[in-house]
């Protein structure tokens, strides 16, 4: 598993305020997009962790934090990358920057717990996952 993965996102015209400029909770979406796309390469789909599991995983606490505003039609890179992890929970450090100038736009600290689907109690981590995580 590489330790950082990085995941490509367009800047469109929904994600903007009448200025341009990317609406400060999209950086949130974002970095969704970017862990979703995470589990996914590691062979994971959220609904089918759900259906075959009975678990789900759910934001906990965000961290953010702008540096520099994103613009209409930018071509951003959204990384993921894990910072910590415990029995039911995963801390994803995020980071938002701009490839054509390199320049670093955003920091973001998300803490996801691992849930029962039904309860929405804390729930360990599937062994399936654990061991590729682990690896």
């Amino acid at each position: 598993m590489p330790d950082t993965f990085e995941w490509p996102v367009r800047v469109y015209y929904e994600d903007t305020d009448v200025g341009g400029v990317v609406y400060y909770a999209n950086y949130l979406r974002f970095m969704e997009r970017a862990r979703t796309e995470w589990l996914r390469s590691q062979g994971f789909e959220q609904d089918e962790l759900i259906r075959n599991q009975g678990v789900l995983f759910a934001v906990a606490a965000a961290e953010i934090r702008y540096r520099a505003p994103a613009r209409f039609n930018d071509l951003l890179h959204v990384t993921a990358r894990i910072s910590e992890r415990g029995r039911s929970r995963m801390h994803f450090e995020q980071k938002i920057y701009r490839p054509a100038d390199g320049l670093h736009l955003t920091d973001g600290l998300i803490k996801v717990a691992c849930l029962d689907a039904e309860s929405f109690r804390p729930r360990a981590i599937p062994e399936e996952m654990e061991r590729i995580l682990s690896a």
